[in-house]
C-alpha cells in the first residue's frame, strides 16, 4: 500500500515523503489506529466489530473518507477505556473496512478484513484519535517446499483432530482448511480458531517467519488437543461412576477425577493421620480421648464428601481445639498485681481487695477454685474495665460475653449435633478463642437476661457459675464434661432485683456505688485527660484543665454516678481545642481551660448544681431516691384545698409509693389532735400529692417520711427546711424503718448541696460504706419515729435545731466532728 498524501497533508501540514521516495519499495504508511479489546486481528480474517469509544469511532470515520484503511492492534489491558500509547502492542494488522453501520445507541458496527501485518514506527500528534506511521511487514518464507509441505500437512491433521474434540467449531472448517495452499494464510486462519490466551495470539502475530509461526501454532494446538483429551477422559470416567438421580454425586466425583488426573494424592487418608497425630499430642480428659478415637473410626468408614463426614470432622476439630490443659501462670508478685490494679483504676477498693485476697490464697493453695464475683453498680463506674484490669494483674487471658438480650438457652449450652449447623455454646466458643483454660471470663449485663419458649439462659448459668458443679460442665454440642472450675468469672449488673435469687446465691456480690466529686476529679486528671488528648491528636503541651474546670464539668454538664459523660465532655473540649490549633496552624499553642472559659467549648450549662429550693416552703420536702444510675434528689409536693376528702396522687407513682402516701395520711389523721388539727379535718378538704418529673416512673417505700412531712406541712401551714433531705419508710404507728441504697442517696445529697440528711436509726451501720468526706460535709441525723422528723423539718434556725438534737436525737459522729 502507498501512503495517503491527502491524509499526510491533513494531519502534518506538509508532505512527509518526497515524491521520488513514494514508490513500490516504500512500505511506510500513515494510517488511523483502532485499539481492540480481547481480540487479536489477523490477516485473512473478516470480523464484525462493535465500536463505542469516541476516539475509535473518529478513527473509523476518517478511514472511511480515505481509502478505508485502518490499523488494528490489541491493547494490553482490556479494562482500559482510554489506553495510552504504552498500553497498546506495537504489532497489529492493516485492514480494510468493508462495511460500517451506525446504531441507534451511538455505537458503530463495522465489518473489517485483515490484509497484512504492520509495526508501529511512530505515533503522530493528534488529539482526536491515534494516528500512526506503520511499516508493512514482508513475511519471511525461506523454508524448502518439502519441509513446509510436511509442516502444513501436520497442522491440517492436528486441526482436524482439534475440531472433533472441541465440538465448538463447525466441521465445515475442515474443508476450508484443506484447500488452503498458502502457508501464511493457513497459519493465520488456524490461530483464529484456537482457544488460546490473548498473549499467545499476540506472540503469533509478532512472528514474521512463516515456518516458525507454523511450528509455534502446531505446538500450541498439540497442547490444546492434550487438554481436550484429558477433559474427555475425565468425562468418560465420571459418566461410568455416575447414577442418573445423583447430580451432586456426579460433581464430587468429577472433582476427584480432576485431582487424580493432575497427579494429586487423595488427602483423606492424610487428614485421618493428621487427626490421630493431634490426638496423641493433645492433653485431654480420658473421656474426651475415647470420644475422639471413636469419632475417628466412624470418619474412616465414611465417604469423604458426605454431609455426615463433615459434621464428624467439625466435631473432632472442636474437641481438639479446646484448651483442655493450656493455662497461663501468674508471673507477678502480690505487690506488682496491686500496683497494676491501682494504675488502671482509681478507687474501687472493695473489688481490688477481693482480687488481692484471691491471689494471696492462690499462692498458698495449689488447687484453688475459680472465683465468681458479681459487680453491681450504675453505668459508667468501671465494672467491665476493672474486669480487664484483673486479667492484666493476674496475667490471664480476658474474654467477654454480653448477656444483654440473650433469651435462648442454647447460647449458653449450645445445640445438639443432630441439628444442621449446630455449634457449641458461647462459653465453649469463648474458651476456644482465649486458648487458655483459666482466663478471666466477664459475663456482662447479667441482669438483662430474658427468657422465652426457647428456654431460660439464667437457669443454664446456674451450672456455669456454681463452683461445686462447674468442674463438670456439659455442653450440648461437645457432650463431654468440661472443667470450668479454674476460670475466674466476673459478672456485671446495674441492678440485683432482676437477677433470679438462685443465680445471686452463686455469686459474691460487690456493690460499686457512684464516685464522689473528688474521686471524679482524680479520675479525670489521671486517666481521662491522657486518654482524650491522645485520641484527639493533642499533647500535654496543647491543653490544660484547671481544677475549677473539672468541677464545673462534673457539676453543671454531667449528672451521673459514673464518669462516662464526664469522659464525653472532656472529649468534646479536646476536639474543639484541636480545631483551634489546626485553624491557627500553631501546634505549640497551649489552651488553658478554666471554669470561666468552659462555656466557650461546651455551651450553656445542662444542670444547675446545688440549686435546691432557695427558700423554705410549705408542703415541699426533699426526698432521696435510688436509681440504676445512682442516687437522686426527689422533690415531694403536697397541696391542700377545699373539697370532699379526696386524695389525688400524681407523678407516675407506683403502687408501693401510693401506699406510702396512704400510710402517711393515716398516721396524720390518727395524730390530728397532737398536730392541732380538727378531728374530721380531712372531710372538708382535698389533698394533692405530686412528685415532679411526671414522665419518669417512681416506686418504693423509702419516701414515706418525706411524704408524711409534706402532707403535715401543708395541713399545719408550717414551712419545711430547704437544706434538709430525708429517706425512710413509715408505718401506721409512725415508726421509721430502714431503707436500701444509703450510700448512693447520701452521694446524691452531697452532689445537691444538701446540708442535713435524716435517715433511719437502723441504717447507722451502713455509714461505713459512705466516703468520709461525704459524711463530714453532711449533718446526718438518725431517727426512729416520724415525730422526730417533723420536729427537725419544721425548725427554721440552727439554734433550735441544735437544741432538739442535744435533747436526745442522735447525730452522725462524722458530722459532729
Amino acid at each position: 500500500m502507498k501512503p495517503s498524501l491527502s491524509l499526510l497533508e491533513k494531519y502534518t501540514g506538509k508532505n512527509m515523503f518526497d515524491e521520488k521516495k513514494i514508490d513500490d519499495h516504500d512500505k511506510t504508511i500513515v494510517i488511523p489506529l483502532l485499539p481492540l479489546r480481547d481480540v487479536v486481528m489477523f490477516p485473512h480474517m473478516i470480523v464484525p466489530l462493535f465500536v463505542g469509544r469516541e476516539k475509535s469511532i473518529a478513527a473509523l470515520e476518517l478511514a472511511m473518507q480515505y481509502e478505508k484503511s485502518i490499523f488494528m492492534v490489541a491493547q494490553k489491558n482490556a479494562r482500559e477505556d482510554d489506553p495510552a500509547q504504552e498500553h497498546i502492542y506495537n504489532v497489529g494488522t492493516i485492514g480494510i473496512i468493508i462495511q460500517l453501520l451506525r446504531l441507534p445507541d451511538g455505537t458503530v458496527k463495522v465489518l473489517v478484513e485483515g490484509k497484512t501485518r504492520g509495526v508501529i514506527k511512530e505515533y503522530l500528534p493528534n488529539n482526536d484519535f491515534f494516528l500512526v506511521k506503520v511499516n508493512e511487514i514482508e513475511e519471511i518464507n525461506d523454508q524448502n517446499d518439502v519441509k513446509k509441505q510436511a509442516l502444513m500437512r501436520s497442522v491440517k491433521e492436528s486441526f482436524e483432530l482439534y475440531l472433533k474434540l472441541s465440538k465448538k467449531i463447525h466441521l465445515e472448517m475442515i474443508g476450508t482448511i484443506a484447500v488452503i495452499e498458502d502457508a501464511s494464510k493457513l497459519s493465520d486462519v488456524v490461530i483464529t480458531h484456537l482457544n488460546v490466551k490473548l498473549e499467545d495470539k499476540q506472540k503469533i502475530i509478532e512472528i514474521f517467519d512463516v515456518g516458525e509461526r507454523l511450528e509455534t501454532i502446531y505446538s500450541l494446538m498439540l497442547s490444546e488437543i492434550e487438554i481436550l483429551q484429558v477433559e474427555e477422559k475425565i468425562k468418560r470416567r465420571v459418566k461410568k461412576q455416575m447414577e442418573k438421580t445423583q447430580k451432586d454425586y456426579y460433581l464430587n466425583e468429577q472433582m476427584r477425577a480432576i485431582q487424580k488426573e493432575m497427579g494429586e494424592k487423595d488427602d483423606f487418608s492424610n487428614e485421618i493421620a493428621e487427626l490421630e497425630k493431634r490426638l496423641k499430642q493433645k492433653k485431654m480428659s480420658e473421656e474426651a480421648v475415647k470420644k475422639v478415637r471413636h469419632e475417628i473410626k466412624k470418619l474412616q468408614m465414611m465417604t469423604p464428601m458426605s454431609a455426615e463426614a463433615t459434621v464428624v470432622r467439625n466435631y473432632i476439630d472442636w474437641i481438639l481445639d479446646m484448651p483442655w490443659a493450656e493455662k497461663t501462670e501468674n508471673k507477678y508478685t502480690l505487690k506488682e498485681s496491686e500496683t497494676i490494679l491501682e494504675e488502671d483504676h482509681y478507687g474501687l477498693k472493695s473489688v481490688k481487695e477481693r482480687i488481692i485476697e484471691y491471689l494471696a490464697v492462690q499462692t498458698l493453695v495449689k488447687k484453688n477454685k475459680g472465683s465468681i464475683l458479681c459487680l453491681v453498680g450504675p453505668p459508667g463506674v468501671g465494672k467491665t474495665s476493672i474486669a480487664k484490669s484483673v486479667a492484666r494483674a493476674t496475667n490471664r487471658k480476658f474474654v467477654r460475653m454480653s448477656l444483654g438480650g440473650v433469651h435462648d438457652e442454647a447460647e449458653i449450652r449450645g445445640h445438639r449435633r443432630t441439628y444442621i449447623g449446630a455449634m457449641p455454646g458461647k462459653i465453649i466458643q469463648m474458651l476456644k478463642k482465649a486458648g487458655s483454660n483459666n482466663p478471666v471470663f466477664c459475663l456482662d449485663e447479667v441482669d438483662k437476661l430474658s427468657s422465652d419458649f426457647r428456654g431460660d439462659p439464667s437457669s443454664a448459668l446456674l451450672e456455669v457459675l456454681d463452683p461445686e458443679q462447674n468442674f463438670a460442665f456439659s455442653d450440648n454440642y461437645l457432650d463431654l464434661d468440661y472443667d470450668l472450675s479454674e476460670i475466674m468469672f466476673i459478672t456485671t449488673a446495674n441492678v440485683l432485683q432482676t437477677i433470679p435469687a438462685p443465680l445471686q446465691d452463686r455469686m459474691e456480690v460487690i456493690r460499686i456505688a457512684g464516685y464522689t466529686e473528688p474521686e471524679k476529679v482524680q479520675i479525670a486528671k489521671k486517666f481521662l485527660i491522657a486518654k482524650q488528648t491522645e485520641a484527639n491528636g493533642l499533647t500535654n503541651d496543647n491543653v490544660e484543665f484547671t481544677k475549677g474546670a473539672f468541677l464545673k464539668i462534673i457539676r453543671q454538664y454531667t449528672r451521673e454516678a459514673g464518669v462516662r459523660n464526664l469522659d464525653r465532655e472532656i472529649a468534646s473540649v479536646c476536639r474543639k481545642v484541636a480545631k483551634e490549633i489546626v485553624n491557627n496552624n500553631d501546634n505549640k499553642k497551649k489552651m488553658i481551660i478554666t471554669s470561666k472559659s468552659l462555656s466557650k467549648y461546651l455551651g450553656v450549662s445542662k444542670y444547675h448544681h446545688g440549686e435546691i429550693e432557695g427558700k423554705d416552703k410549705i408542703g415541699l420536702t426533699t426526698g432521696l431516691a435510688w436509681t440504676e444510675v445512682g442516687g437522686e434528689l426527689l422533690a415531694i409536693e403536697a397541696s391542700v384545698m377545699e373539697g370532699t376528702g379526696k386524695m389525688t396522687m400524681t407523678g407516675k407513682l407506683g403502687d408501693v409509693m401510693q401506699e406510702s402516701v396512704q400510710a402517711a395520711l393515716s398516721y396524720i389523721r390518727a395524730r390530728a389532735e397532737q398536730f392541732g388539727l380538727e378531728k374530721n379535718f380531712y372531710k372538708e378538704i382535698d389533698i394533692h400529692v405530686h412528685v415532679p418529673e411526671g414522665a419518669i416512673p417512681k416506686d418504693g417505700p423509702s419516701a414515706g417520711i418525706a411524704m408524711a412531712t409534706s402532707i403535715a406541712s401543708a395541713l399545719m401551714k408550717k414551712k419545711v427546711r430547704a437544706d434538709l433531705a430525708m429517706t425512710g419508710e413509715i408505718t401506721l404507728r409512725g415508726r421509721v424503718l430502714p431503707i436500701g441504697g444509703l450510700k448512693e442517696k447520701l452521694l446524691a445529697a452531697h452532689r445537691g448541696n444538701i446540708k442535713m440528711v435524716i435517715i433511719p436509726k437502723d441504717n447507722e451501720k451502713d455509714l461505713a460504706e459512705v466516703p468520709h468526706n461525704v459524711q463530714k460535709a453532711l449533718k446526718i441525723i438518725f431517727v426512729e419515729h416520724i415525730d422526730e422528723v417533723l420536729k427537725i423539718a419544721f425548725l427554721q434556725d440552727e439554734e433550735n435545731t441544735s437544741a432538739v438534737l442535744t435533747a436526745g436525737v442522735p447525730v452522725s459522729s462524722q458530722a459532729v466532728n
